[in-house]
Formats: structure tokens, C-alpha cells, sequence
């Protein structure tokens, strides 16, 4: 029959209320349910299992795989990601931000500071990585190097210039 689980749970209803009241999170606490239900005399499908718990029925059926191969611990056990290796190791970081607060040495461009890494500390970084680590990480703004070749004067003489042409 469609959506019957040919799944044995080992656990006894009393069990199973017994681990449902001491689970400290609502997921847990939605996986050992999808257990008690199957082990009720009369228990429902699996999609309406995944129904009742707001979860799609092949979430629940890798739920019932991880208990048919390692029980409830299994089932309970969620891996957290390791994440990705930072590509501009934490000393490099350090020496940036010492440089950032440099007023004197500050840096016009990303594209600056991404050179500085690859010519001074020989660290090869995406432009995108030395983005989010020098905005977000390291909560720095570039410095914006100042026009020099005109005073302000000239500047403002010539805007008006073309104004009137």
C-alpha cells in the first residue's frame, strides 16, 4: 500500500512519551512524534504524517532512514557544516587593519588592496573576498584621495565656462 511505512519501531509508546517530554527542541520533538505515530496500532501514512508536522514526506523518510540505521540517536543527530576555509588567513587580516588605520597609507580601490595583499604578504584573494572582509569584517572604508590637479577655484571657473558655451 502507498505511503505505509514498513518501518519496526524497537521503542514502546511509553518511551517514546518519555524521550517527547524530555526533547529540548521543537525539531526533536518533531521527529520522535513521526515515531510515535507509526508505532500506534492504527498508524497514519506517510504523508499524512508529513502533513500533521508541516514537513515533506521525503524529509520524513530520511528522518525513518537515519533511525532504521543507527535508532533514535541517529535520527536526533543533525552535522552542522564546517563552513569554508577563509581564503585571507587571520594574520593577514591583522596586518590590513593595522594599514587601514594608517591615515597615511590608505587605500584608493578594493582593487588597491587586493594588489597590496598579493605584492607585500603574497596572498592571492578575490576581489570579492577582500571586499566582504574589508567592509564587513574589518567595518573599514577606503580613503577617497582627494583631486590635487585643479584648486577649487579653477574647478568651479570651468564648470561655468561650459555652462555659458
Amino acid at each position: 500500500m502507498a505511503g505505509v511505512s514498513s518501518i519496526e519501531v524497537k521503542e514502546s509508546l511509553d518511551e517514546l512519551v518519555q524521550q517527547l517530554q524530555q526533547v529540548e527542541t521543537p525539531k526533536d520533538k518533531k521527529r520522535l512524534q513521526v515515531l510515535y505515530w507509526l508505532k500506534q496500532e492504527q498508524s497514519p501514512s506517510i504523508g499524512a504524517i508529513a502533513t500533521a508536522i508541516g514537513k515533506h514526506r521525503n524529509t520524513v523518510g530520511r528522518w525513518l532512514l537515519q533511525y532504521r540505521e543507527g535508532g533514535v540517536n541517529a535520527m536526533l543527530e543533525r552535522k552542522t557544516p564546517a563552513g569554508g576555509v577563509r581564503k585571507i588567513p587571520q594574520w593577514a587580516e591583522v596586518a590590513l587593519a593595522k594599514r587601514l588605520k594608517d591615515p597615511e597609507h590608505g587605500f584608493a580601490s578594493y582593487g588597491a588592496i587586493q594588489q597590496w595583499l598579493a605584492e607585500e604578504l603574497g596572498i592571492e584573494a578575490q576581489y570579492h573576498a577582500v571586499y566582504q572582509m574589508t567592509r564587513y569584517r574589518l567595518k573599514a572604508k577606503l580613503t577617497q584621495s582627494e583631486i590635487k590637479s585643479y584648486p577649487s577655484a579653477i574647478c568651479q571657473a570651468e564648470l561655468r565656462a561650459a555652462r555659458v558655451v
